[in-house]
């Protein structure tokens, strides 16, 4: 929100600088985005004095003129507007001046052959306003020579400032100026309300039909207006607060927004028939909008319409077809509260933003109908003219007091500040809270003041959060424990071992699209507020947004994308803490490794899940295998690991129908590990082992078996394994050849010797005890 030091100081008395209420601002927390000072881009410029205009000699429309810019000698200068004439005092601008409304700098130049020492500058050229069709005038007592921003008044610094979503009261100028008035830095100034009593009866009858979308909807007529610009100094603050000014009307209403933070509207009454109404729109209905844009609407959206037709979407945007124009000489002001909710979701719904909107959605101060009409219709009367009639008021003002209890002790228990009670009343009430015995009464126009903390907030924030003392926490005596759980700590593991094996971290939306949760059968969790409808649901995997990932990725040249994300998938019981990883493209060599790309493969993707098990603690060595992993993976690509029922992980191929669907690389391949299912270690509450390296060296011994087509190697590398559990202590697929004899599984056992080395014939044993387990699975030795 912007608006001037000037428009401040008509709530605030102070004598503040920019600087002072800039870091009083930030410090209630209303923080500034910047301060700009308009009169520092036109101090080149200066206050001259045409003497002579004389027709340019090789152009109609131009003309050559003499300019006394105060230093005694006199510039000639070649100007085209139509109202330079001899003896009129304008502002000008020479060599080397930047023209911001124009960003062009200034330069000596020839035009038709005549020179020209700088320019006359119209409005528009200094960003004062849009009139463009001749120069600047000014009073004929101007004084030459000087600067025209010191003598227009321009010294006047701007404010940019953020505005959090619950500082409804903020929207407005004078709320900034309360809120400043609170902290000590000037006194807030008495709102002038025009008592308006009006001399005829509102010829319009105003009714509200749609009582949960509009409770409340004020008017009056005006009549015998003249809608021509509005003042100076109207025009200056609206384009200071990023408007641009368009007629008295449109100006004076904008005005009162932007000023007391109450968005108001006015209708040509010569484009109404009938009755206008707030009532809900009807299935099918449109409305032209002022932004020049058809909407149509449905039976969810408040509108203010007449006999004919809708005219207003309520709250949000008015119709061009009863917009005033120069020509309006009756007008109606309308003036609404709109339920907040409601407003949001018909924006949303829409695609529509507007200033009202934001306001309106926020919840503006249901309690300033009357006086906000009362102020606006006193602008109309004093810049328009006219005569205005008596109020018509449809509908019940939703106010209801709101009162909590006040517990001084609160600024200490919950702040961690001491602030006096007396000095807690004071602040309280300068926001516009009144006591009403132990009570607190909270004022109308303050939605988000709901419970005791929030007041002490407002104490907090007003004293200054810098002035919370800092409190060492309580330190109990000894060794300190540790603090992360063992879910953190296998999370940090995966996290480091996932970047060191080369995979890059995303972090993804937790929201995802309906359709893209269904391919992973559906979310079990839909938002009632989503940012859009394409992040409504929760998502069910992490594979979605990892897939979007590496399509921007892939779409932007990448040839290698290896991704992982640790997060949350959200299921109908709770969070489930996951990995996500993904790879596509081209498996690459990398640092000093040599060989030529190839295509990522599912056993990429089980390498990848299996190291990241390891690295969350999970017994990888008992792990079990088995085929397909479920409906959105490839059924002859894809498999799990899992300890019995206990699934772990999914790795492998999307299924096609998926890969489709969410438009992923082609060959993409993906695991999910599920860290909530790594079992806890047995050891977990005991203390580590001594580590006991062996004393003599391993030995391998190589088979080779002719295995059934059916025998996945898992199950062969376990049985091998389980042969003899106390002297085998690994085993290997290291290769694997089909020929005229069948399939051949080829498996490296390791043996570990204990106290004494193997003899040939304890070796031998082994061996056949190997031989033995692999024959139970229809195995046999090959020859």
């Amino acid at each position: 929100m912007k608006f001037s030091l000037s428009w401040l100081k008509d709530h605030l008395d102070t004598d503040a600088d920019a600087a002072a209420v800039a870091e009083t601002l930030t410090r209630i927390g209303l923080e500034v985005e910047s301060v700009d000072n308009p009169a520092e881009a036109l101090r080149p410029f200066t206050v001259a004095r045409v003497l002579t205009a004389e027709r340019h000699p090789q152009a109609d429309k131009l003309q050559v003129l003499s300019v006394d810019i105060g230093d005694g000698e006199p510039l000639q200068v070649v100007c085209g507007a139509p109202n330079a004439r001899a003896g009129m005092v304008g502002v000008f601008g020479g060599p080397g001046t930047y023209v911001p409304g124009s960003d062009f700098t200034l330069k000596k130049a020839a035009i038709r052959g005549v020179e020209s020492n700088g320019m006359m500058c119209s409005a528009r050229e200094l960003q004062l306003g849009t009139d463009h069709d001749g120069i600047i005038e000014l009073a004929a007592d101007a004084p030459v020579g000087t600067s025209f921003a010191d003598f227009a008044g321009l010294d006047d610094p701007i404010f940019d400032i953020s505005i959090t979503p619950n500082r409804q009261d903020c929207m407005g100028v004078r709320g900034i100026a309360r809120d400043l008035a609170a902290t000590g830095l000037g006194a807030l100034k008495p709102l002038k309300v025009p008592a308006i009593e009006g001399s005829f009866d509102n010829p319009v009858a105003i009714r509200t039909d749609d009582p949960e979308g509009c409770p409340a909807f004020f008017g009056r007529t005006v009549r015998g207006i003249s809608n021509g610009a509005s003042p100076d100094w109207m025009q200056r603050r609206l384009v200071a607060a990023g408007q641009r000014p368009i007629s008295a009307l449109v100006d004076i209403t904008n005005y009162v927004m932007i000023d007391l933070g109450r968005p108001a509207h006015a209708y040509d009454l010569s484009e109404l028939t009938g009755a206008v109404s707030a009532r809900r729109a009807r299935e099918g209905e449109t409305v032209l909008a002022l932004n020049g844009k058809q909407y149509e609407l449905d039976s969810s959206m408040t509108v203010i319409a007449d006999e004919a037709q809708v005219h207003d979407i309520g709250g949000i945007m008015g119709g061009e077809h009863s917009g005033v124009s120069e020509t309006t000489s009756e007008t109606l002001l309308e003036i609404a509260y709109f339920t907040p909710e409601n407003i949001a979701r018909t924006g949303q719904k829409l695609q529509l933003t507007s200033d009202a909107r934001s306001r309106f959605e926020r919840g503006v101060d249901p309690a300033f109908l009357d006086d906000g009409l009362a102020v606006l219709t006193g602008l109309v009367l004093d810049i328009c003219g006219g005569e205005a009639s008596r109020v018509t008021r449809a509908g019940q003002l939703p106010v209801t007091p709101k009162r909590i209890a006040f517990e001084p002790s609160k600024a200490a228990s919950l702040a961690g500040m001491e602030v006096a009670e007396a000095e807690q009343r004071a602040i309280l009430q300068r926001l516009g809270f009144e006591f009403d015995g132990k009570d607190v009464v909270v004022p109308s126009w303050r939605r988000d003041i709901d419970g005791g903390a929030d007041l002490v907030e407002e104490v907090t924030r007003i004293v200054g959060f810098d002035a919370i003392p800092s409190t060492p926490l309580p330190r109990a005596s000894g060794v300190a424990r540790p603090t992360a759980t063992r879910g953190q700590l296998a999370e940090r593991r995966v996290r480091r071992a996932a970047a060191a094996r080369g995979l890059d971290e995303a972090i993804t939306w937790s929201f995802i699209a309906e359709r893209e949760a269904a391919l992973f059968g559906g979310s079990a969790h839909a938002l009632a507020n989503p940012i859009s409808e394409e992040m409504k649901h929760m998502r069910p995997s992490l594979l979605p947004g990892l897939v979007a990932a590496a399509r921007r990725n892939a779409d932007r040249g990448a040839a290698s994308i290896r991704l992982f994300e640790v997060g949350r998938r959200y299921q109908a019981d709770g969070e489930r803490p996951t990995v996500g990883l993904l790879l596509a493209g081209d498996k690459r060599p990398r640092g000093w490794q040599s060989g030529k790309a190839r295509p990522f493969n599912a056993f990429d993707a089980k390498a990848e899940a299996l190291a990241l098990l390891d690295a969350a603690g999970a017994p990888v060595a008992s792990l079990q295998l088995s085929m397909g992993a479920g409906d959105a993976w490839h059924p002859g690509r894809s498999a799990t690991l899992g300890l019995g029922k206990n699934m772990l992980a999914a790795f492998g191929e999307l299924h096609p129908r998926i890969a489709k669907a969410l438009d992923a690389p082609v060959g993409t391949m993906a695991a999910e590990i599920y860290l909530d299912a790594i079992p806890a270690p047995r050891s977990a509450d005991r203390a580590r082992p001594a580590f006991s390296p062996p004393l003599l060296q391993a030995v391998s011994r190589d088979f080779a078996f002719l295995v059934p087509e059916n025998l996945s190697a898992d199950t062969l590398i376990r049985a091998v394994r389980g042969a003899d559990k106390v002297a085998i202590t690994d085993a290997r697929l290291f290769d694997r050849y089909e020929g005229e004899q069948g399939l051949s599984l080829a498996v490296e056992v390791r043996l570990q010797p204990g106290e004494k080395s193997f003899t040939e014939a304890e070796i031998a044993e082994i061996g056949k005890k190997v031989v033995a387990a692999a024959e139970k699975l229809g195995a046999q030795l090959r020859g």
